[in-house]
């Protein structure tokens, strides 16, 4: 029933020279070492990369599907038209210029390539890098979802189908939804943007609800004093206890969701 994979340990070795035209399939590289070496068309699948360095090393054409980097120190290293289908990166100094180049084309694999980046540069704390892969990871999430519910691409109608397919449609509009009020946890500017308009509603009710509609002035005192009632300073008292429970309901969200985004910007750090 369990067959032995084949995969070749190969430890503490040194490449000197380019290597173009080469396959290291299914192998476990231990501590290899490698500076300013240009690889060509290797052919990296499934391998291995433990504690690996390789510095300022250039990859033309390479394909790394399903490898794993641990502990390997790729800085200045570039990767020009790789293939990076299912490769995860743990603990890994490696330039954010791989989202650029190295993202895989299906948004699936392109959204997991960039959570697993993302998590790679969160655990060496390189907020900036982490960032700009959350931005990847969210976009590609988002292409992922609407193309599963609405594309005629054979691989999403044959995977999502009747109620799957309205599954996705639903996490299509709960990201979108979420999308619009804080940015899914990563923008700040969203959210402001979402108090605005709930203070902006709240002017609207307490003039059209309990003041005078007629008059301009009304809008004006009723905006300035909005911010008060959305932080339940002030609590006019003819607003019904359904009124009042709907905004202090609304302001514990919106505080939940600011205090999430400042968490997780110091935890990239």
């Amino acid at each position: 029933m369990l067959k032995d994979s084949g995969r070749e340990r190969i430890s503490d070795k040194k490449i000197d020279a380019p290597v173009s035209d080469y396959k290291f399939i299914n192998k476990l590289f231990e501590r290899l070492v490698a500076l300013k070496v240009e690889f060509k068309n290797v052919d990296f699948r499934y391998c291995i990369f433990d504690a690996a360095y390789l510095r300022k090393c250039s990859f033309e054409e390479c394909d790394f599907t399903g490898c794993r980097f641990i502990n390997c120190n790729l800085s200045g290293c570039s990767f020009n038209g790789c293939k990076f289908d299912y490769a995860s990166f743990d603990k890994s100094q490696i330039d954010n210029d791989i989202l650029d180049v190295g993202c895989p084309g299906p948004e699936n694999l392109k959204l997991k390539f960039a959570r697993s980046l993302r998590m790679n540069y969160q655990q060496i704390g390189d907020a900036k890098s982490a960032n700009k892969a959350i931005s990847i990871e969210l976009q590609a999430t988002e292409d992922h979802l609407h193309k599963a519910w609405k594309s005629k691409e054979s691989y999403y109608r044959r995977k999502y189908k009747g109620l799957d397919r309205l599954k996705v449609f639903g996490e299509w509009l709960e990201f979108k939804l979420l999308d619009l009020i804080w940015g899914n946890g990563e923008s700040s500017w969203k959210l402001f943007r979402a108090v605005l308009v709930v203070l902006l509603v709240i002017t609207g009710v307490h003039v059209i609800g309990f003041g005078n509609p007629g008059v301009v002035e009304s809008y004006a005192e009723a905006l300035w004093v909005s911010p008060q009632i959305f932080l339940g300073v002030v609590n006019p008292a003819a607003y019904p206890e359904s009124y009042v429970t709907v905004i202090f309901l609304i302001r514990l969200i919106m505080f939940g969701f600011f205090m999430s985004i400042i968490i997780k910007r110091f935890n990239r750090r």
